[in-house]
């Protein structure tokens, strides 16, 4: 059995970006840049007016003061969009809206807040200063400007930015299709009634909005019955559907877990069954047709913990993100803990708190990797190595925290 750091690594190895694609920018948003866009041209592509008021020259009015205002002849107005069909006139001013072109001749604008207005006439009682309120060619983005770097995830920012430079489409790592596989003959729907010996399905739900938080697509299956044959035919179409395959259940060795043997069956490459860890031990990780297929184990604990510490990662490389990993902290254990020998690494559900300038740890209560409301509470998990049989109060243990963003 590989360790978790190997199991992780061979995850991660195996996870290539997925081929990027150009896409209206409509649809690029959360997606990441697959390569650097730079603009074609400056923005803004020409000189113009940040506000609404008189476009001048500022040494026409040099003069000008409360007791000896100046007196200026207004030219014509422009609006944005329609450019002066002259250059200004020596000693006159132009009503000018903003986004209006800078026409030739003026150097600075006097906002309609700053002047008084007359019929035909504008009239300042301060010095204006030359280059106010102008907005340059090229202020915002010069020609050959570097407007999104290759890897940058793409924010509502990043869209209005590329529109600007007139990128309408844009080439990104697309979105990662996951198709999610629940496997049981004990299972009904949410909405049902469970019969005896019947449980809902609700790893169906966690793990789709697993997926949905990782930035993927989740593609649910219908739920399949425990029969190899069943197993095989879900697993067949979801490989044309998706990008990605997770199994959920049947993953172990009881005598209804078919996953691994119709695998082999189907001629998938194993990349490894089983990790020395817990809970998710029997997790395991296949190659078929060009896809990851990832066969969780249906406990429903564990089932989120190997999607959060294996899947997630995995489709965040595959998606080009260059982070993939949760903050990882150290904190201190509020209370002793001990466990058996198993030679595993144990994941513990905490809650991580700040105090006194550490995090203050305290497990969400019983472990079974079937209590799935302890995740409910949980905000890290919490990693003790296989060779640790106890932890004193104090001690200090590594946390991945759960509700923070990747940062590496």
């Amino acid at each position: 059995m590989p360790t978790y750091q190997e199991a992780l690594e061979l995850v991660l190895d195996r996870a290539a970006p997925l081929p990027a694609r150009r896409v209206p920018l409509r649809e690029a948003l959360g997606r990441v840049a697959a390569e650097t866009i730079r603009a074609l041209r400056p923005v803004p592509p020409f000189t113009n007016s940040a506000m609404d008021g008189f476009a001048l020259r500022a040494a026409d009015g040099a003069t000008a003061a409360p007791d000896r205002p100046v007196r200026l002849p207004v030219a014509g107005i422009l609006s944005a969009g329609k450019p002066a069909a002259a250059p200004l006139p020596p000693g006159a001013a132009y009503r000018i809206m903003t986004g209006a072109v800078l026409p030739e001749g003026a150097d600075t604008i006097v906002p309609v807040e700053e002047a008084a207005a007359g019929d035909g006439w504008v009239t300042l009682s301060a010095p204006p200063r030359r280059g106010a309120h102008i907005r340059l060619a090229g202020e915002d983005i010069p020609a050959g400007g570097e407007v999104v770097a290759r890897g940058r995830i793409l924010r509502p920012a990043e869209l209005g930015v590329l529109a600007a430079i007139g990128c309408a489409e844009v080439p990104v790592h697309p979105q990662a299709v996951v198709a999610v596989i629940t496997t049981g003959d004990e299972l009904v729907d949410a909405g049902a009634e469970p019969g005896p010996g019947q449980i809902r399905d609700a790893n169906i739900h966690s793990l789709c909005a697993q997926v949905r938080a990782a930035g993927a697509r989740d593609l649910p299956f219908p739920r399949v019955a425990d029969r190899p044959e069943a197993v095989a035919a879900a697993i067949v179409q979801a490989l044309a559907a998706a990008d990605v395959v997770l199994t959920n259940g049947g993953v172990s060795v009881g005598d209804f877990d078919y996953i691994k043997s119709v695998l082999e069956g189907l001629g998938a490459e194993q990349v490894f069954w089983r990790v020395a860890q817990k809970p998710g031990g029997p997790v395991g990780l296949w190659l078929l047709r060009g896809r990851l297929l990832f066969g969780i184990p249906g406990n429903p604990v564990a089932a989120m913990l190997v999607f959060e510490e294996y899947v997630r990662p995995a489709l965040r490389r595959m998606m080009g993100l260059a982070r993939l990993h949760r903050p990882e902290r150290v904190g201190l254990l509020a209370a002793p803990w001990r466990k058996r020998p198993d030679g595993r690494l144990n994941f513990l559900r905490v809650v991580a708190r700040p105090r006194g300038g550490t995090l203050e740890v305290t497990l969400t209560g019983p472990q079974g990797s079937g209590l799935l409301s302890s995740m409910t509470r949980a905000n890290a998990l919490a990693l003790v190595p296989a060779d640790t049989l106890e932890l004193p109060a104090g001690a200090e243990v590594l946390l991945h925290l759960l509700d923070e963003e990747e940062d590496h």
